[in-house]
């Protein structure tokens, strides 16, 4: 514990010379910092070890870290995983034995399931089964023979093969070593595996933004897996982005010079792209460009975060985030919707088209995952406003911490003012702020 404590200190040491704004306290940050050691841990599934008696023990190999503690998600999520790693509490050996694993589930060979649906060359699964590494390449079951149904889409999610590269990055960046990407993963290499990946999701014309159908539907993004959503997507585009700079790097590593030039050449593609297709008149970035075609509060702070927005488009779009928040129709108790209540569809609903009720879930409940995000946003233009929703965020925190007992289930993975809550012990509520906290915050 003590040593996980210690170089977090020094990765704030090292940051704060990059920093001009702090949005956590010192106080306030070590507790962050250790509710999330503590969350992780809860998360963890060792060798063996078996966390529901509906499912077998872990026989991976090694250790899993799961979306959340107790007894929810009995599985390995690739996405709640990978967002989580820059939060730095994650260690190498557990990298590396998840990066192999999520390598060996990529689909070699296209098929089609019972259901109709279609999982393409070089798709990375949703979620893997811990007893027997079946990759499950849909959300809503954990059936490997009965996946994929028009329901949760035709095609697997498309932003988990972004996340498989941000894994990969991740690792060789920050102390893994680069060999690793010329590792013969079921015959092949690692670093070929992540240029499958990366080339999986469909895009329309030449603009590399990722594109879909209502009638070959794929979900967008696991945190709006319940909303039908179509055309082109910026949230996996926004992944996207962040991939093919990774890749650029990863390809210069290995010495490719000219894959590495086109890595960076799509980079630039997206980031000229994606504000010129999604942008509202406000600057707020638009979840899609037909059916939900709102605007979409995470991927707009996403956006800023990456660098994407750049200029007054990304004012403007602070700016609203920043009003929203003052006017209370973005966050609730430090936690943010997917859309502020202003841009809801209409009385029934948020999101246009929906498979969850208004104000649960996905679909106009309250999230602490893109919480880090937004107070970043916010602060390049209101940095009081950006502080005190950061507080708000912790207060909660504190309140529902699980670590006082069994009637406490914070972090929740969602909730609304109702007393609607959802999956306690939830791992990116905690890990994503914490990424982004870690670097805007000043120790005393």
């Amino acid at each position: 514990m003590r040593k996980i404590l210690s170089s977090i200190s020094a990765l704030i040491l090292c940051s704060i010379a990059f920093s001009q704004q702090t949005l956590l306290s010192a106080s306030e940050l070590k507790y962050l910092q250790e509710l999330t050691i503590s969350v992780i841990e809860s998360s963890r599934i060792y060798e063996n070890q078996s966390i529901s008696s509906d499912f077998g023990p872990n026989t991976t190999g090694g250790t899993l870290i799961r979306p959340g503690g107790r007894d929810c998600y009995p599985a390995f999520w690739i996405r709640d995983y990978a967002m989580s790693l820059e939060c730095g509490l994650i260690g190498l050996s557990e990298q590396l034995h998840m990066l192999r694993l999520t390598a060996s589930a990529q689909c070699d060979q296209m098929w089609i399931t019972q259901g109709g649906s279609m999982v393409p060359l070089g798709a990375i699964a949703d979620h893997i089964r811990i007893d027997d590494s079946r990759p499950i390449y849909f959300p809503g079951t954990y059936d490997y023979d009965n996946q994929g149904t028009e329901l949760w889409g035709k095609t697997p999610p498309y932003s988990d093969q972004y996340f498989f590269i941000n894994m990969a990055y991740y690792y060789v960046k920050n102390g893994g070593s680069k060999k690793v990407l010329q590792e013969s993963i079921q015959g092949v290499r690692l670093l070929e595996r992540l240029d499958r990946a990366f080339g999986v999701p469909p895009v329309k014309g030449d603009n590399q933004i990722v594109y879909t159908t209502e009638s070959f539907r794929g979900v967008d993004f696991g945190f709006r897996d319940a909303q039908v959503i179509t055309g082109y997507l910026s949230i996996p585009s926004i992944y996207k982005y962040k991939a093919a700079r990774e890749m650029a790097e990863l390809h210069e590593l290995a010495g490719n010079k000219k894959r590495s030039l086109f890595y960076s050449s799509v980079a630039d593609t997206l980031k000229h792209y994606i504000p010129l297709i999604f942008c509202d008149s406000r600057g707020m970035i638009r979840a899609s460009t037909e059916i939900g075609n709102q605007a979409d509060v995470w991927a707009t702070a996403l956006a800023v975060y990456y660098g994407i927005l750049e200029g007054e488009v990304k004012y403007k779009a602070c700016a609203v985030l920043a009003e929203a928040y003052k006017n209370g129709t973005l966050a609730y108790k430090g936690n943010i919707r997917h859309i502020l209540t202003t841009d809801d569809f209409n009385e029934s609903t948020a999101w246009e088209r929906s498979f969850s009720a208004k104000n649960t879930y996905q679909n106009g409940a309250y999230w602490g995952t893109p919480t880090g995000w937004v107070c970043y946003a916010i602060s390049f233009v209101d940095l009081e406003s950006a502080r005190k929703l950061a507080r708000e965020y912790i207060e909660d925190l504190k309140e529902t911490d699980y670590r006082q007992g069994e009637l406490f289930g914070g972090p929740y993975e969602c909730f609304s003012p109702t007393g609607y809550c959802q999956n306690p012990v939830y791992m990116t509520t905690v890990t994503c702020p914490l990424s982004v906290f870690i670097k805007y915050t000043d120790v005393d």
